[in-house]
């Protein structure tokens, strides 16, 4: 069990890992809109120097073969950039819309997890011991944020459902999976991706709705400013996941001496 603990590259799924995922995420909305719109860079300039980033990222986390939260999140924070400019590449650029981005995307995912599978014959998230098991991790996050990108713009723009409706929509779907984790005996490991895909749209129609013109269905606070106040939220909760045994120890000795 502890060469397990020390071994793995990746962190442990638990309630932190899912709120510094929703900060990330929501920050990679509005992190490539700040880029690609107000700083005015255009989407495929956006994309190559995230992606730029995001490869020099994955090359430190591949070299340092274990878990080290500040490299991982930085590496899971560029794929969310990178994965938002190339969602409104693949529908503004190349004109291809939301929903046939989102086919493409979810056909790609399940080329991805069939080929890591049949390699490993699993697809577990949270034990993941060798290289090419976390080439796999990555190519598949990479592809299931772009793919939750375009999932979350085609509910809000293209079903004309709006931020704050398409937000508490996968926020109930959310929850729903939350609960058949702990009362059904559906898959952990599928009820995962789930989640993962449904989380990005949830934070690209969450930071669209802080982003956007009033007029639109947002709140008009601009991208600069959303980005500042996610990236505030991605370092404390970072800083918590480091810091989560001590933090831990504590409570304990508080509460139970």
């Amino acid at each position: 069990m502890r060469k397990e603990i020390v071994d793995t590259r990746v962190p442990q799924i638990i309630i932190l890992y899912w709120i510094i995922k929703i900060a990330s995420t929501t920050l990679g909305e509005t992190g490539a809109d700040m880029f690609s719109m107000t700083f005015q860079f255009g989407y495929a300039a956006t994309i190559m120097i995230f992606m730029t980033i995001f490869l020099l990222f994955f090359a430190i986390k591949l070299s340092l073969k274990r878990y080290e939260p500040i490299t991982y999140w930085l590496t899971f924070t560029a794929t969310a950039i990178a994965g938002t400019a190339i969602s409104d590449f693949i529908d503004r650029t190349l004109e291809l819309g939301y929903s046939v981005g989102s086919l493409i995307l979810v056909s790609l995912l399940g080329i991805v997890l069939y080929v890591w599978h049949k390699k490993d014959r699993s697809l577990s998230v949270e034990k993941i011991y060798t290289t090419s098991s976390e080439v796999y991790y990555w190519i598949a996050f990479l592809i299931a944020n772009t793919l939750g990108t375009a999932a979350g713009d085609f509910l809000a723009d293209d079903l004309n459902i709006g931020f704050v409706q398409s937000a508490t929509l996968i926020s109930l779907v959310l929850i729903s999976l939350v609960v058949m984790n702990y009362y059904t005996k559906i898959s952990k490991v599928f009820l995962f991706w789930l989640a993962f895909v449904l989380t990005r749209p949830f934070g690209a129609t969450f930071g669209d709705l802080l982003t956007k013109p009033i007029d639109h269905g947002g709140l008009n606070l601009g991208t600069v400013g959303a980005s500042s106040f996610f990236m505030t939220v991605l370092v404390i909760a970072l800083f918590l996941e480091i810091n989560y045994e001590k933090i831990n120890h504590y409570r304990k000795k508080i509460f139970y001496r």
